[in-house]
């Protein structure tokens, strides 16, 4: 059911490549918010669980696109904490798709896969598939899958991590307050030892974060697409990187 790329495309597609070659800085590390797989569904007549599964195919496919121009992370948002609390032959389906979306992405050469996220609230079955897929030590790519994820949560989970570990060295409530800052925070974030992403795409048309990557993005770049992502295409993604390059970033100064 997929959109066919037509010739046109094609070549304005080698176009964005050879604009890209030049001079267009390229990000190192993308994140995406892969929305919009229920309303495609809904649209093509075609059930809720197809719509994932397409869904699905898109990002083994975007990762393919990431490598073509040497991105070296890729963060995918693909299970929040609120989607656990569809239907239960919603989840159902959700759990065996990215559990098999997973294992697929660890197969693929040169990748290294990491969950971010509450694994605690995962079910058992999806939580111990995906950690057998997880991987650690060098790769081309690193692809962090955020799944049970929750922005809010995962700072509230950040701050009891670092109370917990200055507790345990002996030192006094006062201390760690007067010392906190927010690289300490960073150390203890699901994404800790990983440059902040540079650009953060979403699909689907909605313009809002829905609470991805909340500390982590407070001066990347946000690129709003209007497909839904069974239908984001290469060009929609190279559009993307084109307009992150063409930027001009200040970090706040």
């Amino acid at each position: 059911m997929a959109r066919p790329v037509s010739l046109l495309y094609r070549l304005y597609e080698r176009r964005l490549l050879r604009e890209l070659d030049k001079s267009v800085p390229v990000p190192r590390h993308v994140g995406v918010i892969t929305d919009g797989n229920r309303r495609w569904a809904k649209e093509f007549g075609a059930t809720t669980a197809d719509g994932h599964r397409a869904g699905a195919e898109k990002i083994v496919e975007f990762l393919g696109w990431c490598d073509e121009i040497d991105v070296d992370i890729v963060t995918l948002y693909v299970l929040s904490k609120e989607n656990l609390a569809r239907s239960a032959e919603e989840v159902e389906v959700l759990i065996e798709i990215i559990s098999d979306l997973v294992e697929k992405i660890a197969a693929l050469k040169g990748v290294g896969v990491q969950l971010v996220g509450d694994l605690e609230i995962l079910p058992p079955g999806l939580r111990a598939r995906l950690e057998a897929a997880t991987s650690a030590g060098d790769c081309q790519m690193r692809v962090n899958v955020a799944v049970g994820y929750g922005g809010r949560q995962e700072i509230v989970n950040a701050v009891k991590s670092l109370l917990r570990l200055r507790t345990d060295e002996g030192t006094d409530l006062e201390t760690i307050i007067s010392e906190l800052s927010p690289q300490q925070i960073s150390e203890h974030l699901y994404t800790k030892g990983q440059p902040d992403p540079d650009l953060i795409i979403r699909s689907s048309g909605e313009q809002r974060l829905s609470g991805f990557l909340m500390w982590q993005s407070a001066y990347s770049e946000f690129y709003f697409c209007e497909a839904y992502w069974p239908d984001f295409r290469r060009t929609d993604f190279l559009r993307a990187v084109r307009d992150y390059g063409l930027r001009q970033r200040r970090f706040g100064k």
